[in-house]
């Protein structure tokens, strides 16, 4: 088993947390250590985007919608260093958290457009014991904001509920969670979205059979953190 671990410079934009993002090389080598791993791969950023690098991949479309919108050019440095990346280890089966659940649907895209040789796996978003999902940002949290946090999980979960109840209408359960998360967060709701899982297309109304992604992005303080649910209705 391969693991990489790479802060890609080409995924963040200027404006955004590129210089201070957590890096813990010795904590993450021993978490690989201890799961098993073979060999760690740790490029740097010379060796990945040596001078004069100029050649990027995009997928058109689901690139453009959600962190696409908010973060434009976030998704052409993401499929660039993966597919980089297979080129390198030229992996059997590549792993991808479900938390990321956008980053998923565009390296399937591409994968299955280049014809690259890997099946992509995805594995669930590990929480914390309140829900929050794990994510290196959440140490940019305050004490408060990091009690505040799980309400992402919880409305999601809420939303869950209310369509195993018979709930259709997607304005109506977006509506909902947007109540539950503004009593939490009082620096902004990025999106909240009901889609679908595959093409990220939004939906309106749900109907039997749906497999529906929600995915959201909140602010809390100056911390952005994401989070979704996949639910078949």
């Amino acid at each position: 088993m391969v693991v990489s671990i790479f802060v890609n410079p080409t995924q963040f934009a200027p404006h955004e947390d590129f210089s201070k993002y957590p890096r813990d090389i010795e904590r993450d080598a021993g978490l690989v250590q201890n799961a098993g791993g073979d060999i760690l791969f740790v490029p740097t950023a010379e060796e990945m985007y040596p001078n004069g690098f100029s050649t990027y991949v995009t997928v058109e479309g689901l690139s453009s919608v959600f962190e696409g919108k908010f973060r434009p050019t976030h998704f052409k440095g993401v499929t660039t260093i993966v597919h980089k990346l297979l080129n390198i280890v030229q992996a059997d089966r590549a792993f991808f958290g479900q938390k990321d659940a956008q980053q998923c649907i565009v390296i399937k895209k591409m994968v299955r457009d280049l014809n690259i040789p890997v099946s992509i796996e995805i594995v669930p978003t590990i929480r914390e014991k309140d829900g929050l999902a794990m994510s290196s940002r959440n140490v940019y949290l305050t004490p408060q904001e990091r009690t505040n946090a799980p309400i992402l999980f919880h409305s999601l979960k809420h939303a869950e509920e209310m369509i195993k109840s018979g709930e259709n209408e997607s304005e109506k359960i977006i509506q909902r969670m947007t109540e539950m998360i503004q009593t939490k967060s009082l620096s902004g709701i990025d999106y909240i979205a009901i889609v679908n899982a595959e093409t990220l297309e939004p939906l309106q109304k749900l109907q039997k059979g749906n497999s529906i992604l929600i995915p959201l992005a909140v602010r809390f303080g100056t911390t952005r953190l994401i989070d979704n649910i996949l639910i078949t209705v």
